[in-house]
């Protein structure tokens, strides 16, 4: 895959807050990844893999970003508890205030970020946005929480959270600093929230279904439960268990959920998430645990739900964004992949009942963040502090 940067690009700089900003916006296995670059039966004329990258400044270990809805501007969360909103038509940084106070270390901190789609037509200058992270507990214990607030960018230069209120907790809060999860992916209609909630490095909880851990949960937008009875015993907003780490979530076109997950050592999975459905996990993974114990596979008369693909050696995800746009032609459906230890951007077809890696496109460092911007661009954010962000468009 040939690489090629880009200058920086630069806007006359304006006094334009979110109001003004609003106006002028715009099954199968992993096991043996094709070679990079462009996907096998892309049809001629299609985008051939190369992609042109600009830098746009670095960040405190960056986790997660999405574009506010309606604007080029997009809110980048910083995992020790801070974050920025970049404005992609003005070359600008903004700070953000009125954030929570986050439990950091280990995995936790501030994490995902997210907002109404419906509101991009908003015409108060504000959006409501919803933010995950992780709060102490009593004792030595933390747990992913879930807030909504109201974001404003009243000046050039900054913006602020007010209101901002924990709408649902994670429970039990346990010990440990890892696998929170925490991502959100909105429903189709706008009239759902659905949440992932991580093992947290505990395991058997992912099969209790009276325990957050290791499950999808389905709340109306005010943090009301609406898992609908889908698990038998369950708590009232659990719509899925059974899983281990899930870093990504979204809908393809066809309205399903999908989710991708960290398995142990080896076992990625991506998921079609279905109601009521029991993922595995720990009884079955097609990985091994860390210290070399078995674990039993995943065979077709388990009972367990199975993954659409699964990567031995592992991808290690980030997130992951369905492409919508016409940018990258030929890329629109495909499910694109933020890759951590693969230092990567994973490419996966989902066509009708088969689903298959087709490309990875090596960049170098370690993936954390991908989303698709106002005009189909890629919005990539490296992991670590001083990760970067990077604008990726056709080379």
């Amino acid at each position: 895959m040939k690489r090629t940067s880009i200058p920086k690009p630069f806007w006359a700089l304006t006094l334009s807050p979110l109001l003004l900003a609003a106006s002028c916006g715009y099954a199968g296995s992993g096991d043996s990844p094709p070679a990079q670059g462009a996907a096998a039966g892309d049809p001629a004329g299609a985008w051939d893999g190369d992609f042109a990258i600009a830098e746009h400044g670095s960040f405190s270990e960056p986790w997660a970003s999405a574009f506010i809805p309606g604007t080029s501007m997009l809110f980048i969360t910083e995992k020790p508890g801070t974050a920025k909103v970049y404005d992609t038509a003005q070359d600008r940084l903004m700070t953000v205030s009125g954030l929570p106070q986050v439990d950091y270390g280990g995995q936790g901190g501030l994490g995902e970020v997210a907002f109404l789609p419906g509101e991009s037509a908003n015409a108060v200058g504000t959006r409501t946005i919803y933010l995950t992270w992780a709060e102490a507990g009593e004792g030595d214990t933390r747990g992913a929480v879930l807030g909504r607030g109201t974001l404003s960018c009243p000046l050039a230069n900054s913006c602020r959270i007010d209101d901002l209120a924990v709408i649902w907790r994670q429970t039990p809060k346990v010990t440990g600093r890892g696998h929170y999860s925490h991502r959100i992916a909105f429903s189709p209609d706008g009239q759902h929230i659905f949440l992932a909630s991580g093992d947290r490095q505990k395991m058997e909880p992912a099969q209790d279904r009276q325990s957050h851990l290791g499950k999808i949960v389905r709340l109306e937008l005010d943090g009301t439960p609406a898992g609908d009875g889908a698990i038998d015993g369950g708590l009232d907003d659990v719509w899925s268990m059974g899983h281990r780490n899930i870093l990504g979530m979204d809908f393809d076109a066809q309205g399903r959920l999908w989710e991708i997950e960290h398995g142990p050592k080896g076992g990625d999975e991506l998921n079609v998430v279905r109601k009521g459905a029991n993922y595995g996990w720990p009884q079955r993974s097609n990985g091994v645990h860390y210290d070399g114990d078995p674990i039993t596979d995943h065979s077709a008369d388990d009972g367990f739900a199975k993954p659409a693909v699964n990567w031995t050696p592992v991808i290690a995800p980030g997130n992951m964004v369905f492409y919508s746009g016409t940018l990258f032609d030929g890329l629109a459906g495909d499910l694109l992949i933020a890759g951590l230890k693969s230092e990567a951007i994973v490419r996966v077809a989902t066509d009708g009942d088969s689903t298959r890696e087709v490309a990875r496109y090596d960049m170098g460092e370690r993936i954390r963040q991908i989303v698709e911007g106002p005009d189909g661009a890629l919005w990539v954010l490296e992991d670590g502090d001083g990760g970067r962000l990077l604008e990726l468009r056709p080379g």
